[in-house]
């Protein structure tokens, strides 16, 4: 700070002294003037120190203007006022070869001389009758120039010499004093120039300091600048004669002119001006690189923390906990990746907080924010560590108290099966019971760690990771276990009373496993098709999502990417949720709640059908989805060829484009109703088929309400809200005859006109009439509209469902007959799928009628019975 103020006081101590050399009239403004040489300032001075202004005889002066006149002479005398004070000057006018008119005219122009005049000599005209006529002249008009201007009329020079020592005159009056006049006019000019710039130096100095912020680039250049004003002021001030002050008296040192001063003394200061710069400069690099430090060390610890949270907000989303093998070896998987990644990210940081403790070690001005970045990030990164470590652990344990659980689940199983497969009728002599005996106490001492499992000590040693999903499972476990020792037990107490009594052989009945024969344990009921199909039900799943999440994060989020925002096409600028439509919505309820649904029934099977049928509420976001689709396609076939899906497609791999990904969500609904199907195959005499039956229909239901909803998008016309219709429950082409006449419809009136083809479209309130429009785009393929023509209220319709003529044909007649529409569908089966629905839409309107005519009714007696009370 202490430099920053003396480089602002150096630049105003500079600024002070340019000021104060600087005149009102510049030599370049009058150079023109002051080179016809009709007046000068050679540098001689009077005995009383009084500046010499010469007037030389010149034939041009009385042309030039008293203007000009004027401007010169103040130009002269502001030269030496800037020196001294209270400065006086001898005007000297040579009109020896003029006129006394001349003589007379040069008088009245400086008689108004802007300095202070303090004589006038004037050299007369020579020629007996002009020197005749200026001195008549003169005495006649002296009065009137006493009165302005103090005049003293020389004969000659040697007159001039008794007032003016010889070696203060020029060689043309006489004296001894060198002079030139161009070269004192240079000299002027780059004295005035390099005042003017060492005073434009002082002004950036100045702004320089005070604006330090915006002119770091003017700093740069200034040392430049100061460096070629300085090597210009020292070759004017080697133009000058310097005298040699051991030869020089004093009256000599104060007559020299005053430039040589003003040059040297604006030289001293510039030089004290550098030094002050050169410091304070030195100090404001330093700063500045101090500053770009901190700015890249800053990005480094933003760009590292914000991975760092990014990485800890998706290991979040993994669970530390699983309910099967499969699903806690997947979630460790996915640990392991995450740990992977946070590794690299943690060597990043470490990398950073090297750099920040060189920046501080360097006694970086920012000291304790770059220690408190440091802190931080180093705090994140451990507990990132720490956070992945706790749930690698806590999975770990759980999939080992999972192996435990399913060792002991299969050891009963093969314990059950074998007694179940024990020969019953060799184990009736004592060789026979014997071996059987045998074989039970070999499988018991094999099997003993899993049969002698104390589910207390489960809980005790895995009390830490133990969910209530667990906790069910190794209750179950223990209900297993004692049923299996329980018929060990009973097996052995048989063949050992068989082998002590030797009595008759005692038909035994074989125990019957623990689980029916439909169990879905695979020993007691091995349906490899079923587990394949369920395998693959979940595997699909799996892909699914994590293609959905290649999708929303290699593209879609790439386009709020700013370094992708160069290759982004216009047309897609804050369009990604037309692009996406709910893909999001989609990606986040398979990825947090129907993989794990699906994941849990790899063990139980029959809870497959409960899984769909709990979450087709759910299932509804894809009818969104599909309607959004035509406007995706649309947006996508515009920019489809654009170097921003190139890119994002390069860099995932992908050998497809993303058209091909934006339709997995519609191909995911479809593969759904076909993995159902294949499943029922296997599963018809198990539990849970009648929930995979209707879990199958519902996605069944879901795919037509999507089909219907994408139609129902392409309505153009209609005035109002379609949704104020309620649900589109059919839709579908049409053969179309229309009648407008009460009575029956006679086909032989109908017969000879043409039908119109229709698509209908049958809604809860409404059945809507429209004409099918097919459009081709460009080469793609055709896609279809629906113009509105008109619409039939449901509350007003009734409908025959036979016509003669064609079995395919049914009759749907409005406000009692007022307008009939015979209708052909393309099958008979088709025709009734749409009677079906028709009625039931007029049985729910009928019902409705009665409920509310009963509501009335009542409402009626009880006002009836009250009128009657109130009477009686």
């Amino acid at each position: 700070m202490e430099r920053y103020y003396r480089l602002l006081r150096a630049a105003a101590a500079l600024l002070e002294a340019a000021a104060e050399t600087a005149i009102p009239i510049c030599a370049k403004d009058i150079s023109d003037d002051l080179m016809k040489e009709f007046a000068f300032l050679s540098g001689g001075r009077g005995k009383d120190k009084a500046w010499i202004i010469t007037l030389p005889d010149n034939a041009g002066f009385n042309e030039v203007p008293a203007e000009n006149v004027s401007k010169v002479l103040t130009y002269l005398t502001s030269v030496p006022s800037q020196h001294e004070s209270d400065t006086k000057f001898i005007l000297i006018l040579d009109r020896r070869l003029d006129t006394w008119t001349s003589v007379k005219t040069t008088l009245q122009k400086i008689a108004s001389f802007p300095g202070n005049l303090h004589l006038v000599m004037v050299l007369r005209p020579t020629g007996f009758f002009q020197r005749t006529f200026t001195d008549i002249g003169f005495r006649f008009s002296q009065e009137d120039f006493l009165l302005k201007l103090p005049v003293v009329m020389l004969s000659s020079v040697s007159d001039l010499l008794t007032y003016i020592d010889e070696q203060q005159l020029t060689p043309e009056l006489g004296g001894t004093l060198e002079y030139c006049h161009s070269e004192w006019v240079i000299f002027r000019t780059a004295i005035e120039s390099f005042a003017l710039t060492v005073k434009e130096i002082a002004q950036m100095l100045q702004c320089f300091g005070t604006e330090l912020a915006g002119e770091t680039r003017n700093g740069l250049s200034l040392p430049h600048k100061i460096t070629a004003v300085t090597k210009e002021g020292n070759l004017l001030l080697s133009s000058f004669e310097e005298p040699d002050s051991g030869e020089c008296s004093q009256d000599q040192q104060q007559e020299r002119p005053g430039d040589w001063e003003t040059v040297n003394r604006l030289l001293g200061q510039l030089r004290e001006m550098e030094t002050a710069f050169d410091g304070f400069w030195e100090k404001h690099q330093l700063k500045m690189e101090q500053y770009l430090q901190l700015w890249k060390f800053e990005q480094s610890f933003q760009e590292v923390k914000n991975a760092i949270e990014f990485l800890m907000g998706q290991q979040a989303e993994v669970p530390d906990t699983g309910d099967s093998i499969p699903q806690v070896k997947q979630r460790l998987k996915d640990l392991d990746h995450f740990d992977g990644m946070a590794q690299d990210l943690i060597g990043k940081a470490q990398v950073v907080i090297l750099h920040g403790h060189q920046l501080a070690a360097n006694h970086h001005y920012a000291l304790n924010l770059i220690c408190q970045q440091c802190n931080e990030l180093r705090h994140h990164s451990d507990l990132l560590s720490e956070e992945i470590k706790r749930k690698q652990l806590r999975l770990q344990k759980t999939l080992e108290l999972h192996t435990r659980l399913q060792q002991a689940v299969q050891c009963c199983d093969e314990g059950a099966y074998l007694l179940a497969n024990q020969q019953m009728d060799k184990c009736q002599s004592k060789e026979g019971a014997q071996k059987a005996l045998q074989d039970i106490e070999r499988f018991l001492e094999n099997s003993s760690t899993y049969l002698n499992y104390d589910p207390q000590a489960l809980h005790y040693d895995f009390e830490s990771v133990l969910t209530p999903e667990l906790k069910c499972q190794i209750q179950a476990l223990q209900v297993k276990l004692e049923n299996v020792r329980s018929m060990f037990g009973n097996r052995q107490s048989c063949f050992r009373k068989l082998l002590d009594k030797h009595v008759r052989p005692v038909q035994l009945v074989a125990p019957r496993p623990e689980n029916p024969p439909r169990s879905k344990s695979p020993l007691f009921s091995p349906k490899h098709g079923e587990s394949h199909v369920i395998n693959e039900l979940v595997e699909t799943e799996r892909v699914y999502v994590e293609e959905l999440f290649t999708v929303l994060t290699g593209y879609r989020a790439e386009m709020d990417n700013p370094a992708m925002l160069i290759l982004l096409p216009p047309v897609l600028r804050n369009r990604k949720d037309i692009l996406f439509g709910n893909m999001p919505e989609i990606y986040d309820f398979h990825n947090k709640i129907f993989l794990h649904s699906l994941e849990n029934c790899l063990g139980a099977p029959e809870r497959v059908g409960c899984c769909f049928l709990d979450r087709r509420e759910d299932f509804q976001m894809y009818e969104k989805y599909c309607q959004n689709k035509p406007r995706s396609e649309s947006l996508w076939r515009q920019c489809s060829e654009s170097s921003f899906f190139q890119e994002c497609q390069r860099k995932l791999e992908h050998k497809l484009g993303l058209d091909s990904y934006l339709l997995k969500p519609v191909q995911r609904l479809t593969k759904y109703q076909l993995l159902l199907k294949e499943l029922l195959k296997y599963s018809t005499s198990c539990d849970g088929v009648q929930e995979l039956q209707e879990a199958l229909v519902a996605m069944l239901d879901l795919l037509k309400s999507v089909n219907d909803s994408m139609h129902q998008i392409s309505i153009t016309g209609y005035d109002g809200d379609l949704s104020e219709l309620g649900k589109v429950l059919m839709q579908g082409s049409f053969s179309v005859w229309t009648g407008h006449r009460k009575g029956p419809t006679k086909m032989k009136d109908l017969a000879r006109f043409k039908p119109m083809q229709r698509h209908l479209f049958l809604y809860e309130k409404a059945l809507v009439f429209c004409k099918k429009r097919e459009e081709h785009r460009d080469g793609y393929d055709k896609t279809s509209s629906y113009s509105f023509k008109h619409f039939l209220k449901m509350n007003a319709v009734g409908i025959t469902e036979n016509v003669k003529g064609d079995h395919r044909k049914f009759e749907i007649w409005y406000s009692g007959r007022e307008e009939v529409y015979v209708v052909q569908a393309q099958t008979v089966d088709l025709k009734m799928a749409w009677l079906n629905e028709i009625r039931k839409i007029l049985f729910k309107q009928q019902e409705l009628i009665k409920g509310t005519f009963k509501q009335f009714l009542c409402g009626f007696h009880s006002a009836a019975e009250a009128v009657l009370l109130s009477h009686c």
